[in-house]
């Protein structure tokens, strides 16, 4: 009690010493980062969350923020890969730029009467106000080689402390590391080379003689004539609302509110370090007619997976880790073949769109299925898919949706309808049903579990500014699961409820609050029965933001009630300082839980195109520090350096993982060198 006494001391200290420091108005964003706004919307406290969907959209978005769009030359496909944007949005957006010309400053945003507070936060870090002259063809390559922009990037993770798989079991060494070179120029030209490395994976030896354990390499060209967009190398795919190949709509609910539902469809590199669901060969968009698009894109790669005896597979291993001998014996020992098509139609407000995917696998998939909820796993060598999807829009609401059907005749449908009546407010629903025998190897669509199967339910959420200080949101979310599930031996249900107040009290100050119920079923010890498994969350949250300071006190809750009651608490202070040419941000927090049912979830600052979900439970201490630095125009410099103490436990983790320690350290450092 008295070290929580002592936080919320600090915490005001800190805030109240930020008062007395000049200000400067000229600034609002000051040094908040579009990843803590990110963050916000994520519902990264769910176990089934789709962390590959949130980790890869995570990189796209850092993408993003290294390549803005101009405002003043992006065409409505470009502005559409900004998820936290719904259509309304951009469609108002574009009909505001074609009435009154191009913009003079990013302030004529806040003229757009559907835009929020949101996205007005969001957007400066993606876009930027630039000349109005259109560039309509190809860039010549002459113009390409002296004006593009080269990009080198290095990365290495330092651990003050020995796990025990580094003393005796790992074949490498405990550093994680990472480089990535990339050449762009402008929407037009893209080319990147990216090596990557786990801690405990051999470099330079054993079965990486080649060097890093993973390699990514793509050249993207755009507006290339009829070609619209044409990626070869590794690269990932979005088509409909996610029920044939993956798209936004499984980054959380919260999200959905933002996007009121919007689809984003496109074909980009796979630039980031996940070795899981991508493609590798070619794919490209042609640009048939002004209104008619088609997508044809081949691939043919080699994935790890755990082998039966008879030499069929188990199970496809996503982790991408290569650090003992039985991990690297199942690295790349299948091969997967894809291919696919999709055509849109796009004319005025309908929009109309046909997508067919196929996979080969070799050798099949023949998962141990004598678990109930393994019945309706994939299985066999050879899967399609194929979906319509169909989109109106009006002035006042939005209708999107997607029917697929599986090589078997299985059905997932899902279908949206979005209202913005107004500036002040707006409504989404959604349905989906996923037949439990409806199978998709690429397909991450909305959904409360982590698969397009076994799974119907109906979403409703809302956003109301009833005054230009106040926003108030929330939803409720209704599920059934008619078959098994993991830990679920019965057909089952699920609700899940959120609301969220944030209050401006200042131009300058900012209060927050969130609660968080979810209602689930487990079965019980015996599994004869099943037992409630309910979860409360509330976050309250007072921040204080200008140009060159920005300070968060924050208070996280939790109420877990299965088996046992359990709870848990954290206090954290955040506080950034930004200062000519480098900046730092200092993390404070005390945490206490009754058990692991009752983590907790905080946003941490991490280095640029680093995705992390801190956890934290038990009783402890953490702290974190980050450091930027800018030297000259053409060097950024990252650290942080992270501690976590635990004082109900004389070591961490278990297995090749434990630590002997009550304590660990970590260091992390970035250097990116742009010419």
């Amino acid at each position: 009690m008295k070290r929580a006494v002592l936080l919320i001391f600090l915490s005001v200290t800190i805030q109240t010493t930020i008062l007395a420091v000049p200000q400067h108005s000229d600034d609002e964003d000051g040094v908040v980062t579009w990843q803590r706004l990110w963050y916000e919307l994520m519902n990264v406290e769910d176990d089934d969350s789709d962390v590959e969907t949130i980790e890869d959209y995570y990189d796209m978005l850092e993408q993003l923020a290294d390549h803005p769009l101009d405002l003043n030359r992006a065409s409505r496909e470009e502005l559409e890969q900004l998820p936290f944007l719904s259509e309304q949005q951009v469609m108002d957006f574009i009909e505001y730029r074609d009435k009154y010309g191009p913009l003079r400053s990013a302030g004529e945003l806040r003229m757009i009467r559907s835009m929020d507070y949101q996205q007005l936060s969001l957007l400066p870090f993606f876009t930027f106000v630039g000349d109005s002259v259109e560039t309509t063809h190809f860039p010549r390559l002459e113009s390409v080689a002296r004006h593009g922009r080269h990009e080198l990037l290095a990365s290495v993770d330092i651990p003050f402390y020995t796990r025990k798989g580094f003393r005796n079991g790992y074949l490498g060494e405990r550093y994680r590391h990472w480089m990535r070179y990339e050449f762009s120029y402008g929407r037009y030209v893209r080319f990147g080379l990216l090596g990557s490395q786990d801690a405990g994976e051999p470099f330079f030896a054993g079965n990486n003689r080649m060097g890093y354990d993973y390699y990514s390499y793509y050249l993207q060209l755009q507006q290339l004539g009829r070609v619209e967009n044409a990626v070869v190398g590794k690269y990932k795919a979005t088509a409909g609302m996610g029920l044939v190949l993956g798209s936004s709509m499984s980054l959380g609910k919260l999200t959905l509110l933002e996007n009121l539902g919007r689809v984003p469809q496109n074909v980009r590199p796979h630039a980031s370090r996940s070795e899981s669901d991508y493609f590798r060969g070619a794919a490209v968009t042609l640009k048939l007619l002004s209104a008619l698009k088609f997508t044809l894109f081949g691939s043919h790669r080699t994935i790890d997976a755990t082998l039966n005896k008879d030499g069929t597979v188990r199970t496809l291993n996503t982790s991408g880790y290569h650090r003992t001998p039985t991990e690297m014996n199942r690295k790349a020992n299948t091969r997967q073949t894809d291919a696919g098509a999709m055509l849109a139609f796009h004319t005025g407000r309908l929009h109309v769109g046909a997508n067919v995917a196929y996979t080969h696998f070799d050798p099949q998939l023949q998962p141990q299925n004598g678990q109930l909820y393994r019945r309706f796993f994939a299985e066999g060598s050879n899967f399609m898919n194929a979906s319509m999807t169909y989109r109106y829009m009006h002035h006042r609401f939005v209708f999107n949706g997607e029917t697929a059907i599986d090589g078997n005749g299985a059905v997932a449908t899902i279908h949206s309808l979005s209202v913005q009546p107004s500036s002040t407010w707006s409504i989404v629903a959604l349905h989906r049903f996923y037949s439990m025998r409806y199978t998709t190897i690429h397909g991450h669509a909305f959904g409360e579990g982590n698969r397009v199967q076994n799974e119907s339910g109906f979403f409703i959420g809302g956003t109301w500014n009833p005054f230009g200080w106040l926003q108030l949101k929330g939803y409720a979310d209704f599920v059934q699961f008619p078959f098994a599930r993991y830990r679920i031996s019965r057909p089952s249900t699920a609700n899940d409820y959120l609301g969220e107040a944030v209050v401006k009290l200042s131009r300058s100050w900012m209060m927050k609050g969130r609660y968080r119920l979810r209602l689930r079923q487990l079965d019980n010890t015996k599994k004869t029965a099943l037992r409630r498994h309910n979860e409360h969350r509330l976050r309250l949250a007072l921040t204080y933001n200008n140009e060159e300071w920005t300070a968060t006190t924050q208070a996280d809750g939790v109420r877990a009630v299965n088996n046992d009651i359990a709870h848990g608490w954290m206090l954290s202070e955040n506080v950034s300082w930004k200062y000519r040419w480098w900046q730092i941000s200092a993390v404070a927090g005390l945490f206490r839980t009754d058990s692991y049912d009752a983590r907790i979830y905080v946003y941490e600052r991490q280095l640029p195109h680093t995705f992390a979900s801190p956890m934290f439970y038990g009783d402890g201490l953490r702290l974190a520090l980050v450091a930027r630095a800018s030297i000259g125009r053409h060097i950024q410099a990252d650290a942080k350096l992270g501690y976590t103490h635990y004082n109900d436990r004389e070591v961490i983790g278990s297995g090749l993982q434990q630590i002997d320690s009550p304590t660990k350290t970590d260091l992390s450092l970035q250097m990116r060198w742009r010419f």
